[in-house]
């Protein structure tokens, strides 16, 4: 299988490429300088002259600074909705299936039952309404597509919250974490799987076009998500759990991120992760990169 993965630094895209060979996947992996998602013409330009030599197109990219987002419309724009637009009408156009990664922020976050991949969105702030621009341009471009929408996604790269809270912890006896937002905090390592048995399925015509939820289970909030780090982390840091009043932030966060994945199992075979064992794997991740 050959697949064009945009977004190379990324937390996905790392995990993609470690991936790969295993998977038995041919990567042609793209970072900012050869496929900057600020220029959706020039992104499209640069998959039609890709398109040729691939099976398939993934795009793991994003503009992911929720709160900055607030301040940076256009450009969040431009990355999350326009971008990935334009790249599936490309492939679309010659044929290529194309998987793509949203989020959880799409919906207001209100209740507490699990979101359906059919439930009506609402996002709350401008990160999730250029989320779901882009889902829209996927869905519109009329090709073969799988939007895999995930949540709290962490790994030994990039900035995620098991970095920060190892960073944090080392220094800090007690920390004050929200505990009334719940969610399934969700290893990249999964995501990547995923995105390959998807992406291997949908070159074999065995694949099913659609919206797709794929979370780590079982739910929890951030205090617990971090409670489980430290543990685990051999940190003695005591987490106390505040709502999310008493830590505001310029963007809004949904309160109820917990999704329902059963059509993927359906459709795919895909199982939930489990979160828990995979705040292990990262554990050991960083100590063999430090």
């Amino acid at each position: 299988m050959r697949a064009i993965v945009f977004g190379q630094n990324g937390q996905v895209a790392s995990e993609l490429q470690r991936q790969a060979g295993e998977a038995g996947a041919h990567l042609v992996v793209l970072g900012r300088e050869a496929a900057d998602l600020s220029n959706a013409s020039a992104v499209a330009n640069v998959l039609s002259g890709l398109a040729k030599s691939a099976d398939v197109v993934i795009n793991a990219a994003a503009y992911t600074a929720v709160d900055r987002a607030e301040t940076e419309p256009d450009l969040a724009m431009a990355v999350n909705g326009e971008a990935p637009t334009a790249l599936a009408k490309v492939a679309a156009d010659k044929g290529l299936p194309f998987l793509h990664i949203s989020t959880d922020y799409v919906f207001d976050g209100t209740g507490t039952r699990f979101w359906q991949p059919e439930d009506a969105t609402a996002p709350l702030g401008v990160y999730g309404a250029t989320k779901l621009a882009g889902e829209d341009g996927v869905r519109a471009a009329g090709g073969e597509h799988a939007i895999l929408r995930t949540s709290w996604v962490y790994s030994a790269f990039g900035a995620n919250f098991v970095k920060t809270m190892l960073r944090l912890g080392v220094d800090r006896d007690e920390m004050k974490i929200v505990d009334d937002q719940i969610g399934g905090p969700t290893p990249a390592a999964g995501i990547a799987s995923a995105l390959f048995t998807m992406a291997s399925k949908m070159v074999a015509g065995e694949g099913a076009t659609g919206t797709y939820h794929y979370a780590g289970a079982p739910e929890t909030s951030w205090a617990g998500f971090a409670r489980e780090i430290f543990a685990q982390g051999g940190l003695k840091t005591k987490v106390t759990g505040i709502p999310a009043s008493e830590f505001p932030t310029p963007a809004a966060r949904p309160a109820n991120s917990r999704m329902d994945c059963s059509t993927l199992k359906r459709d795919y075979g895909i199982d939930q992760p489990d979160w828990q064992a995979h705040v292990g794997h990262v554990l050991s991740d960083l100590k063999q990169l430090a």
